[in-house]
Formats: structure tokens, C-alpha cells, sequence
């Protein structure tokens, strides 16, 4: 994880964006523990409430679970749930944007279609080396 903060949002959102990111990405799986709070804390160099801050809204939202004496662990259905939401975030809040920014420049189906073709062929060329 990054160690840098920014100063649009609270750490303990930056937190709990990374944990969902982490999700999202497959490096936590369902039943996998979050990292120990502690352990969190020590890393970013915060206070352990603010870790404990963000692990509770993560079990808000119903994606993670506490077991007693155990720990945090990602729930079942988690990656499901988020990939929902920023699904529908992404065609709310960014793809406007998006699609008036393909208007504004008169951008054919086709061209983004090559576009999207050149870059998976460019990044696969990059992996062979």
C-alpha cells in the first residue's frame, strides 16, 4: 500500500479506500484477515482509532466481519458488493464526464475500440521482456 496521504479525505477513508481497493484488486480474498490493527497502525504511522475507524465503517458497509478474538475478515460476497457499487458510481459520477469528453472531441466507436486494442497489445509486448 501507498504511504502517502492526501488531504482531500480523512485518513481513516483513505484507509478504508485502500482495504476496498485490496479487495477489489484480489490481493484480499473472502475470509482473508485484514491486517491486525496494530500491525496497520505501526505501518502508516497512525493512530490505532483511526485504523479502528476504518475497519469499523469496512464492517458498516458489510464487507468485512469481526470474529471475536480472531480478528477482521473479508466477508463472502464482499468483492461482489463493491464491484456493484463502484460500478454504478463510475456510470453516475465519471462516465458524464467521460462520454462528453468523446463528444467534445468527436471520437468514433472504432477509434476507442483501437485504442483500448493498441494498449492491451502494447502492455503484453511490455510482459514478454
Amino acid at each position: 500500500m501507498d504511504h502517502e496521504w492526501n488531504n482531500s479525505q480523512p485518513i481513516y477513508r483513505q484507509l478504508r479506500d485502500r482495504s476496498t481497493h485490496m479487495i477489489l484488486d484480489g490481493v484480499l480474498k473472502e475470509g482473508d484477515p485484514l491486517p491486525s490493527v496494530r500491525t496497520v497502525a505501526a505501518e502508516f504511522r497512525v493512530n490505532p482509532l483511526t485504523v479502528l475507524k476504518a475497519y469499523q465503517q469496512l464492517a458498516d458497509e458489510n464487507l468485512v466481519e469481526k470474529k471475536r478474538g480472531l480478528g477482521m475478515f473479508v466477508k463472502t460476497g464482499a468483492r461482489d458488493l463493491l464491484l456493484s457499487g463502484e460500478r454504478e458510481k463510475f456510470l453516475s459520477e465519471e462516465w458524464p464526464r467521460v462520454h462528453a469528453t468523446i463528444e467534445r472531441l468527436g471520437l468514433k466507436p472504432q477509434e476507442l475500440l483501437d485504442a483500448v486494442a493498441t494498449d492491451v497489445s502494447s502492455k503484453a509486448a511490455q510482459e514478454e521482456k
